[in-house]
């Protein structure tokens, strides 16, 4: 059985998976902080072989020359096979890693459980070598960092919060502002991309583009945090969320507002 813990950072031939965050270095935690410090081997996923990862850019600030770093490729594919073998592979390079004594750390953007490749590494190790020792660091979530810098409170006490990505299509898409109407609940939607091109138009159709928060790259130099009405429609970088709110009208401060028909950086 895989062994979760928060304990002993310093435990020889130990795989660490840690979550650095949506992008600013500062936010990442302590306790992820000295397991990067720690470590012997810096393992990071790239999405295409011999590219740049985003996770290993967050940390970078953190790592020093004697690490040896790991580049994974996992492949952004829909396709089931070459993400199991990509899977697999990861788990095996990591565990031969372990078993020789070293500490490694396999950074992950945001947080280590939530959409995160990180989540069938895990499973790869825990089915393919179990007793292998994991041990899992939490990171904040773009959804937080977000909510955090507006500010814009994700959910009160009587409501829900419902996190997940953003509906391909507009049928789905009107059933669940239906349906988080009805049961009180506050939206978190990932990775708008694309989809924005139909979302702001059916927000504003419903009446809604005021009552959502747009965040793009959050974290980052040129990071995008506007109420929803001042982003026209139009594709987006991948890494965009909306917080949406119908149960109750609770306005953006002054911060955030007082800016709101500035032109979105891009």
């Amino acid at each position: 059985m895989t062994t979760i813990s928060v304990s002993d950072p310093q435990q020889s031939g130990q795989l660490s998976i840690v979550g650095v965050g949506p992008g600013d270095p500062e936010l990442i935690t302590l306790a992820a902080y000295r397991a990067i410090a720690n470590a012997d081997v810096v393992a990071y996923p790239v999405a295409h072989a011999g590219g740049d990862g985003i996770a290993v850019t967050i940390a970078g600030c953190y790592l020093n020359p004697r690490q040896c770093l790991l580049p994974l490729h996992f492949p952004m594919l829909r396709e089931d096979k070459p993400r199991l073998q990509a899977w697999n592979l990861a788990a095996d390079i990591l565990a031969t890693a372990v078993r020789r004594s070293c500490r490694v750390v396999l950074l992950c953007e945001g947080d280590v459980s939530l959409f995160a490749t990180a989540n069938y590494v895990r499973l790869a190790l825990q089915q393919r070598y179990p007793n292998c020792s994991v041990r899992l660091i939490p990171g904040i979530m773009a959804v937080t960092a977000a909510a955090a810098a507006a500010p814009w409170p994700l959910a009160f006490q009587h409501e829900g919060l419902l996190i997940r990505p953003c509906p391909d299509r507009r049928e789905e898409f009107i059933q669940l502002l239906s349906q988080a109407r009805v049961n009180e609940t506050a939206l978190a939607l990932l990775k708008l991309g694309q989809r924005w091109s139909w979302v702001q138009p059916l927000l504003q159709e419903y009446g809604l583009l005021s009552n959502c928060l747009f965040a793009e790259r959050i974290g980052w130099p040129d990071q995008v945090l506007k109420r929803a009405d001042c982003i026209p429609p139009g594709p987006r970088p991948y890494f965009s969320l909306l917080l949406v709110r119908q149960s109750c009208s609770v306005l953006l401060p002054e911060k955030v507002t007082s800016d709101c028909c500035s032109a979105a950086t891009s």
